[in-house]
């Protein structure tokens, strides 16, 4: 396996199948906890954006001479997109000093949010999408991300109001 390979199937977890996008959301739920536990949220933030260089540059690399620009097999977008979709849960753990695993609602959301405005694709996640360049491969599902960040905090203010 090339670096680029490593780097953009996570390890290789993009080739499992069915479904490479959901397995590649899922490997990133446990990289988050662990990155969250090394250094809180900041250090999530930074190597998401370590990622997203990293991840295009291994897309860029993938997917040189084809006319595939988004192989499933390409899943570190989908890391950096599940990230950023938990960050208002790695923010909000930090803020109350509450254990991040003890805000598991979030996570949920987070995830399922995350997955459906990445197959939706909706609004500004179809335009980068419609990009077909590595940079539209990572920035849909940084909008996506953030989307699905939306959703996880206005859930998380929903639940406070309603249910404590």
């Amino acid at each position: 396996m090339t670096p680029a390979q490593m780097i953009g199937t996570v390890g290789g977890v993009g080739y499992l199948r069915p479904a490479s996008g959901t397995w590649g959301s899922a490997a990133a739920l446990p990289l988050a906890w662990v990155v969250y536990v090394l250094g809180g949220p900041w250090l999530v933030i930074a190597l998401a954006v370590v990622l997203f260089v990293a991840g295009t540059w291994a897309t860029a690399e993938m997917t040189r001479g084809s006319d595939n620009h988004d192989p499933s097999e390409v899943v570190m977008d989908e890391v950096v997109g599940q990230w950023i979709a938990l960050l208002p849960v790695f923010i909000g753990a930090a803020h109350v000093g509450a254990p991040v695993l003890a805000l598991w609602p979030g996570w949920v959301v987070g995830f399922l949010a995350f997955r459906l405005f990445d197959i939706w694709k909706p609004g500004p996640v179809g335009w980068a999408d419609r990009r077909n360049d590595p940079i539209g491969v990572m920035l849909d599902d940084v909008f996506a991300g953030i989307m699905a960040a939306i959703v996880v905090a206005l859930s998380a203010a929903v639940a406070h109001v309603f249910l404590m």
